[in-house]
């Protein structure tokens, strides 16, 4: 197994939430919700082509997490789950991803949509959300299906809930 693995931000993910209790549990439940990242200088080429896709993933830590756990109440349970089968912050390594909306580049700044993470977020990558490789229509999403299975969001999605 290997050592120790170092990363450093390439930049930080802006938004109006400041605690948990104004984010949505996921981007996809407030589409409306809008952030940017702010890249260092030095990487605003690497945005380059980007605004040709409508949806990037950001990658980040979770920086105010203060704990890592392996079973965790997600949202929508009332039950435990492994925390490898949840979304929580409080993972061994408090590493995140989210789906958003590409608004627009300007500079350095990325502006999205569907924000579902803390103001001051460290980013640690963007990768363009491509539907051939990355939407699945055959795939299955475990203890979660059961929500979604009329086909609209669970209105205890948008709640903040204990974890």
């Amino acid at each position: 197994m290997a050592g120790r693995i170092q990363m450093t931000p390439i930049g930080t993910i802006h938004t109006p939430c400041h605690d948990d209790a104004e984010m949505p549990i996921q981007g996809r439940v407030k589409p409306e919700a809008l952030g940017w990242v702010e890249l260092r200088k030095k990487y605003e080429l690497g945005l380059r082509d980007l605004d040709g896709f409508t949806h990037a993933i950001l990658i980040y830590q979770f920086h105010r997490s203060d704990r890592a756990t392996t079973v965790a109440q997600p949202f929508l349970e009332t039950e435990t789950h492994g925390i490898f089968a949840i979304r929580s912050p409080h993972r061994p390594n408090h590493i995140g991803l989210s789906v958003v909306t590409v608004r627009r580049i300007e500079g350095n700044c990325l502006y999205f949509g569907c924000a579902d993470m803390l103001d001051g977020t460290p980013l640690l990558d963007i990768k363009p959300y491509i539907t051939y490789f990355d939407c699945l229509a055959d795939a299955k999403c475990g203890w979660i299906d059961k929500h979604f299975a009329d086909g609209r969001i669970p209105e205890t999605a948008t709640k903040k809930q204990a974890t």
